[in-house]
């Protein structure tokens, strides 16, 4: 599998990053096949999280023996520094690990949100002791919602993030002004080298009112042609990788695609963002 580079962390991370989402929900048997899948795929990167139902806790019995094999990135949803550091102090304790390659604040949404980590006694100041105290390497920042590439642009005015991690897909793109926010915002990455990781690459639309058949909190693409032409269509873009889905039961032809992944022309992407009004942004 294809590797990148993080950014400025040097780590060359597969562009098929464990999304350990898809573990939260699941038994240790079933945690276990869609670990091991995911490394004999080549996968060297794990982005995990306590908000992630019981991720840590599948992920944990593995630490031991592949922690100096993989990129670990944690995250932590507390606003403030007491919060974020006792929960990072948690983090840590289940997964039996010493430290963390990758710390992130997670799902700021709104510049709102944005105001709250990174004022006076925010969740930035506990990132920031932890790399000071060695217990994370670098610090990043995650979101979801429409203006997620608005406000990581604000955010790494205000603090030198090392990475970001936000929506990117083709039906998304078909919006320009998202796709505007977007391009700018991986533009300044590229120009300040921070590393730049993806999710939703796969949605096709809410769920809505229908049944969820898969665990995703959007409609997922289901299919090989059509996850192939999806995450073609991502990896073709200026990024480092993208979070595969979570949902075990789709992770096999996720981690497939990426392994297969060839690059869009630029012909090509917009011939399949022409495609995009068959489906539904999630983000309106």
């Amino acid at each position: 599998m294809e590797k990148r580079r993080l950014g400025r962390t040097e780590h060359l991370s597969s562009v098929a990053i464990f999304g350990a989402a898809a573990i939260g929900k699941v038994t240790q048997a079933e945690a276990d096949l869609a670990i091991t899948r995911a490394l004999a795929a080549g996968v060297n990167h794990i982005d995990i999280a306590p908000s992630y139902g019981n991720a840590e806790d599948r992920l944990a019995p593995w630490m031991r023996r592949i922690r100096r094999k993989i990129f670990l990135g944690c995250k932590t949803t507390e606003r403030t520094r007491d919060g974020a550091h006792a929960e990072l102090k948690r983090s840590l304790k289940r997964l039996h690990t010493k430290a963390f390659d990758l710390y992130q604040l997670h799902a700021i949404k709104t510049m709102e949100e944005l105001d709250l980590v990174t004022a006076r006694g925010g969740a930035l100041e506990a990132a920031r002791q932890a790399r000071d105290e060695g217990l994370t390497r670098y610090i990043g920042i995650t979101g979801h919602g429409a203006d997620a590439p608005r406000v990581f642009r604000e955010a790494l005015h205000r603090f030198d993030f090392d990475s970001v991690l936000f929506p990117l897909n083709f039906v998304q793109y078909a919006n320009p002004n998202y796709r505007r926010d977007a391009e700018a915002l991986l533009r300044e990455c590229r120009a300040r080298d921070v590393g730049t990781m993806i999710i939703k690459t796969i949605c096709k639309r809410p769920w809505g009112e229908r049944i969820r058949t898969f665990a995703t909190w959007y409609e997922p693409f289901a299919d090989a042609v059509h996850i192939q032409q999806a995450i073609n269509f991502a990896l073709s873009q200026d990024v480092t990788g993208l979070c595969t889905v979570g949902d075990v039961s789709i992770l096999p032809l996720v981690l497939e695609a990426c392994a297969q992944f060839a690059p869009m022309s630029a012909e090509e992407q917009a011939a399949l963002i022409a495609t995009a009004s068959r489906y539904e942004p999630l983000f309106a």
